[in-house]
C-alpha cells in the first residue's frame, strides 16, 4: 500500500507541476504547449521515457527504504519566448508557476489531511503527495538551470545582470547540479 502511495503521488507531482507550466504559457500568450496537448492533466503527455522511469524508480527504491535520492524529469513544457510579451520576466512566471502549484497541491491536501486524517488509509495515501510535492517545489527553486530557480532567477534580475547570470548559468548549471545531487561530500548530498 506504501509504495502505491509513493507511485500516485509521484505521477500527480509532476502532472500538476508540468500542467502548471503549460497554463502559464498559455495564459501569458504563447500558444505552444496548448497546441503541443501539454495543458492536459493526462500523466502521459507529461511522461519522459528516460527521466520519468529513472524517477519512478527511485522514489519507489527510496519508498522501500534504499538509500538512494529521488533524481529525474518529467517532459519540460516548451514554449517560444517570441510569442510573450515580456520574454524575460514571462518566462519566469512560466517557471515560477509549478513550484507554486505544487505548494497550493500540498497545502489545499494537508488542511485536508488535518480532517481526514485520523484514518490509517487516509494517512498513507496523502502524505506521499504531500512529501513529493513539496520537495518538488523546494528542489525547482533551486536558482541553477536546468531547474525552474534558474529561470525565476534570472528573470528577477537587471537586463545585464540576467544576460550574464544566465550564460553562467547555462554553461554551468547542470555541473552544479550534478555537485548537489550526487553523494560527494561524506558519503551524502548537499
Amino acid at each position: 500500500m506504501i509504495i502505491i502511495g509513493w507511485i500516485i503521488a509521484f505521477v500527480f507531482a509532476i502532472t500538476i507541476h508540468e500542467a502548471s507550466h503549460a497554463w502559464m504559457s498559455d495564459r501569458l500568450g504563447d500558444p505552444t504547449a496548448r497546441l503541443m496537448g501539454r495543458l492536459s492533466l493526462n500523466p502521459l503527455v507529461h511522461y519522459d521515457p528516460v527521466g520519468t522511469t529513472l524517477l519512478l524508480v527511485l522514489v519507489v527504491m527510496r519508498a522501500l527504504g534504499a538509500p538512494v535520492i529521488p533524481f529525474g524529469w518529467a517532459k519540460p513544457v516548451q514554449f517560444d519566448p517570441y510569442n510573450l510579451k515580456n520574454p524575460r520576466r514571462d518566462s519566469a512566471l512560466i517557471s515560477l508557476a509549478g513550484p507554486i502549484s505544487n505548494l497550493s497541491f500540498a497545502l489545499i491536501l494537508s488542511i485536508i489531511l488535518r480532517f481526514l486524517g485520523n484514518s490509517m488509509l487516509v494517512f498513507s495515501l496523502i502524505s506521499p503527495l504531500i512529501v513529493l510535492n513539496v520537495a518538488l517545489a523546494i528542489f525547482n527553486l533551486i536558482p541553477i538551470h536546468p531547474l525552474d530557480g534558474g529561470k525565476i532567477f534570472v528573470g528577477l534580475l537587471p537586463e545585464k545582470d540576467a544576460y550574464e547570470a544566465d550564460l553562467f548559468l547555462k554553461r554551468y548549471g547542470m555541473l552544479i547540479l550534478f555537485i548537489l545531487i550526487f553523494p560527494t561530500f561524506g558519503g551524502s548530498s548537499l
